[in-house]
C-alpha cells in the first residue's frame, strides 16, 4: 500500500547524471583514447589532481579528486590529458535543450547532472520511466554520449536511483519500495552524508537506513544540528525539496594549487589577499554581494581546513583588511607546516540589483507539494528496470 506521505506528494523526479562525462567527451572527440584508462587532470610529474576519468581506468582504483601522482602510482599506462572545459560546456548545453524538450521544470546541479520534475508533462503519457529512457536515447543520439538516469518520487531517492545501474543504467524507485529501500541502504550511501557524517552515525551504531529510522528527532538533532531533520526523514524515504530551476548560487570561490609548498606567514598573506580580489571580481560579474569569508588550507599532507567568519557588513577588498585574514589565520598551522593549496570562498550572498536576502540553508523548504496521483505502472516498471 502507498505511504500517506507518498499520497500526499504525488512527484515524478528524474536525476540524470552523465557518466564519467569529461572523460566520454574526450573518447568521443579522440578515437586514439576509446577503450583505454584514460584520466583528465593535471599531470601526474606536477600537483595536478584528477577532475574525472573513464570506467577502464576505476578499474584500477582511481576516483576524480584524487591526485593525479597517485592515480599515476595505481595505473601507469593511463592517458593523462588536460580538461578542454569549452567542450564540456557545449555539451552539456546540449544536453539541457533536451530537458527542455520534456519540462521547463528541471534543475542543474553541474554541467554534468541535473533533476528533472516531470509530474505535470503529459509526454509519453506522463511515464516518468518512458521519458527518462526517451532522454537518454536523445542525449546518445545528439552527443554520441550515455547518461544514467534514475526515476522516483523525490530528489534524494532520484539521485539513489541513478548511481544503481550505472553506466548507462535506468533505474526506478517506486513510492512503495521508496520506505524500505530506504531502510537497507547503508548511510554512507545516503546523498548528503558525506564521510564525516558517515564515521560518526557509525560510531553510534548507525549503520543503515533503518538504523537510522530508530532515533527520534530529539536524539538526531543533539548529535547533527540542524541537519537532523533531513536524516530523519530521507531515513524514511521522505524529501520534499523541489526541482528549483532558479537555484541561487550558493558560493564564489577560487584556489590555487602550487607549484612547490608555501611555508611563509607573508607569502600565505599575500597568496590569500590576491585570492579574495579574484573572488570579489566573480563575486561583481555576477552581480553578488557577500558577508561570509572563507578561507581554504591545504597542508602537504593533503589535510584540509577551512576558517569562516561573517561580517557585519558586504565584503570589498577595502573592508578585508590584512588583520581579518591574520585573524583567520590564527589557531592553524600556518608557518609551521608546508601549504599546497589556498582558497578564498565568499558566500551569505545577496543579489546587487534587488538587495533581496536569500536565506541559504541547505535543506530550506520543506514544504508538501502537490495532490496525489497514480503515477507508476507495475508492468513499466518490470519492464525497464
Amino acid at each position: 500500500m502507498m505511504s500517506e506521505h507518498c499520497q500526499k506528494t504525488g512527484r515524478k523526479i528524474i536525476h540524470i547524471d552523465m557518466d564519467a562525462f569529461f572523460a566520454a567527451v574526450e573518447q568521443r572527440d579522440f578515437p586514439q583514447y576509446r577503450n583505454k584508462p584514460l584520466i583528465v587532470g593535471g599531470s601526474p610529474h606536477s600537483r595536478g589532481v584528477v577532475a574525472t576519468c573513464s570506467y577502464e581506468a576505476r578499474q584500477y582504483g582511481v576516483h576524480s579528486a584524487m591526485s593525479s601522482a597517485h592515480a599515476y602510482r595505481l595505473c601507469p599506462q593511463a592517458v593523462f590529458v588536460k580538461p578542454r572545459f569549452e567542450a564540456y560546456q557545449e555539451a552539456s548545453m546540449r544536453i539541457r535543450e533536451i530537458f527542455a524538450d520534456y519540462t521547463e521544470l528541471f534543475e542543474p546541479l553541474s554541467l554534468d547532472e541535473a533533476y528533472l520534475d516531470v509530474s505535470d508533462t503529459e509526454i509519453l503519457q506522463g511515464s516518468a520511466t518512458l521519458i527518462a529512457k526517451a532522454i537518454k536515447t536523445a542525449i546518445r543520439q545528439k552527443t554520441q554520449l550515455t547518461a544514467s538516469a534514475g526515476i522516483s518520487y523525490n530528489k534524494f531517492l532520484a539521485k539513489i536511483a541513478s548511481d544503481m545501474g550505472k553506466p548507462d543504467g535506468l533505474y526506478l524507485i517506486t513510492p512503495e519500495q521508496g520506505p524500505s529501500f530506504a531502510e537497507q541502504l547503508p548511510v554512507g550511501k545516503f546523498h548528503g552524508i558525506g564521510k564525516v557524517t558517515a564515521a560518526k552515525m557509525q560510531a553510534l551504531g548507525i549503520n543503515t537506513g533503518k538504523d537510522l529510522k530508530q532515533l527520534p528527532l530529539a536524539a538526531l538533532q543533539q548529535h547533527f544540528g540542524k541537519s537532523a531533520l533531513h536524516y530523519y526523514d530521507i531515513a524514511r524515504g521522505i524529501d520534499n525539496r523541489p526541482v528549483n530551476n532558479h537555484r541561487i548560487r550558493k558560493s564564489v570561490g577560487v584556489e590555487t594549487t602550487f607549484a612547490q609548498d608555501i611555508k611563509a606567514r607573508g607569502e600565505i598573506l599575500n597568496k590569500l589577499q590576491q585570492l579574495l580580489g579574484q573572488a570579489l571580481q566573480r563575486s561583481d560579474e555576477k552581480q553578488l554581494d557577500a558577508q561570509t569569508l572563507t578561507i581554504k588550507i591545504k597542508y602537504h599532507n593533503f589535510v584540509q581546513i577551512t576558517r569562516s567568519r561573517t561580517l557585519p557588513y558586504k565584503i570589498t577588498a577595502a573592508s578585508v583588511t590584512p588583520a581579518i585574514l591574520e585573524d583567520l589565520m590564527k589557531n592553524t598551522d600556518i608557518g609551521e607546516r608546508d601549504v599546497r593549496l589556498l582558497g578564498i570562498t565568499l558566500s551569505s550572498l545577496d543579489n546587487k540589483t534587488t538587495h533581496a536576502h536569500q536565506q541559504l540553508d541547505l535543506f530550506n523548504d520543506f514544504g508538501v507539494t502537490a495532490q496525489a496521483s497514480n503515477i507508476w505502472n507495475a508492468d513499466e516498471y518490470d519492464k525497464h528496470r
